[in-house]
């Protein structure tokens, strides 16, 4: 797969992990890991890249001892899980084009 195609679809795929409920680094892989694998070395560039991307805020929060940080998705990460859907309208389209079957 194209890796720039990847990458975008990682960045949907981590919005989506926090869409319902504000998450945390571990629980978003645990999250995302029924459907495809994520590394914390592959996670942690997206959560900043997104948050510098004005998709995601972060908050720390004490948990047993220790602080963590918790991810929640803002308005334009919103925005870009609804620009998702409807291109992958568009995708699927494509899709169902190049796999026909040729009629003779």
């Amino acid at each position: 797969m194209e890796t720039q195609t990847k990458r975008g679809l990682l960045d949907v795929c981590v919005l989506a992990a926090i869409k319902n409920e504000d998450s945390y680094g571990y629980q978003i892989i645990k999250d995302i890991k029924p459907y495809l694998e994520i590394s914390e070395s592959t996670l942690y560039p997206i959560l900043r890249r997104l948050e510098e991307n004005n998709m995601l805020t972060v908050r720390s929060q004490e948990h047993n001892g220790r602080l963590r940080k918790y991810y929640h998705i803002t308005d334009n990460g919103i925005k870009r899980l609804n620009d998702f859907v409807d291109e992958w309208q568009e995708i699927m389209s494509i899709y169902q084009f190049i796999t026909r079957e040729d009629k003779q």
